[in-house]
């Protein structure tokens, strides 16, 4: 059993929560918050004796805490990852994990030298629709390019047409449409197709600094991929991937419960997929499988093939934001 402490009380914490307390491969133990009254306000819904507390230092110092999982707003991602580590203590980064390549090397090399795992919570990757498209995509000389998209409006850029700058808007939080709705479209590209030779992105800026939405085209030897991402509108067309014989259909990249192989006949071809209800628990279930068996060979192996996509991702991520001229202050760092 993986005794879990969390930081970071908003929504999605209550996704990977219900997801993990689902798996049985976890016990919730303790809350962090800036304030004791809303790490109480949010973990007493789960019905158990938990440690509340507003003081990180001492979050971090308890004996009876396995992992921790980290969904503060992003630009906070790093220096509390590595203080979970210091502690000796496994670590669950929410994406995107960390501002910048040179943030992501230095926890990976960290985990590492303490002997715990870090992981980045890039749920799509884990779920068995991902897995199977993987696995019925043919060779790159037969794929001719594809469109991915991910675009949902959100409630906050009510706030930023107000004159506002919350969290996921901002530079100094390392916000922005790309860093949060584009790392799914990201992570599935590089899951499917490797690493791009290049990769650029055309952003629509906003007040704050920000993009809203936006543009990317990854180059590979043989295709491109497009990808579009926004925040600030809706998207309802599923993503494609375009290959000799047809089109793959997919109905979304966040959380994958159709797809469709559409033939040049025009005759469909439907996946057989079932996908879980909270789709968090494929990976949270991985996780624990590795802090589980930490010796297995294979998941060993696995779990570095995850460790290697996810510094990938955020090189892909950083180079498409400088292309935009999106600068965040981590930049500097």
């Amino acid at each position: 059993m993986n005794r879990l402490g969390i930081i970071g009380t908003n929504w999605i914490t209550d996704q990977f929560i219900e997801a993990a307390l689902e798996t049985k491969e976890y016990d919730l133990v303790s809350v962090y918050s800036r304030t004791v009254g809303k790490a109480r306000a949010f973990g007493e819904k789960y019905g158990r004796e938990l440690s509340y507390m507003d003081d990180l230092q001492e979050f971090f110092k308890q004996e009876n805490l396995d992992v921790v999982y980290i969904a503060s707003p992003n630009s906070l991602h790093f220096e509390q990852a590595k203080q979970t580590i210091l502690h000796g203590k496994n670590v669950i980064v929410e994406k995107p994990a960390f501002s910048t390549p040179e943030e992501m090397d230095e926890i990976i090399q960290l985990a590492n030298k303490q002997e715990v795992f870090f992981f980045e919570a890039a749920r799509n990757i884990h779920e068995k629709s991902f897995q199977a498209i993987q696995e019925a995509l043919p060779t790159p000389d037969k794929i001719q390019g594809a469109s991915l998209f991910f675009a949902k409006y959100s409630s906050r850029y009510d706030e930023v047409l107000a004159g506002g700058e919350p969290n996921i808007f901002s530079l100094k939080f390392s916000g922005g449409a790309l860093m949060d709705l584009g790392v799914y479209t990201i992570y599935v590209a590089l899951g499917w197709f490797g690493l791009p030779k290049s990769a650029t992105y055309t952003a629509t800026k906003l007040p704050t600094g920000v993009d809203g939405m936006g543009t990317g085209i990854l180059h590979y030897d043989e295709f491109d991929v497009t990808i579009q991402v926004g925040k600030m509108i809706d998207n309802y067309a599923p993503s494609q991937i375009f290959i000799d014989g047809g089109t793959l259909l997919i109905d979304q990249i966040s959380a994958i419960n159709e797809v469709t192989f559409v033939a040049r006949n025009k005759e469909a071809k439907r996946f057989e997929i079932e996908a879980k209800k909270n789709p968090m628990v494929d990976e949270v279930l991985a996780f624990a499988e590795v802090m589980n068996h930490p010796t297995d060979e294979e998941l060993g192996e696995a779990y570095e093939e995850w460790v290697e996509l996810a510094r990938n991702v955020n090189k892909v991520l950083y180079s498409m934001r400088q292309s935009a001229g999106i600068h965040f202050p981590a930049d500097k760092k």
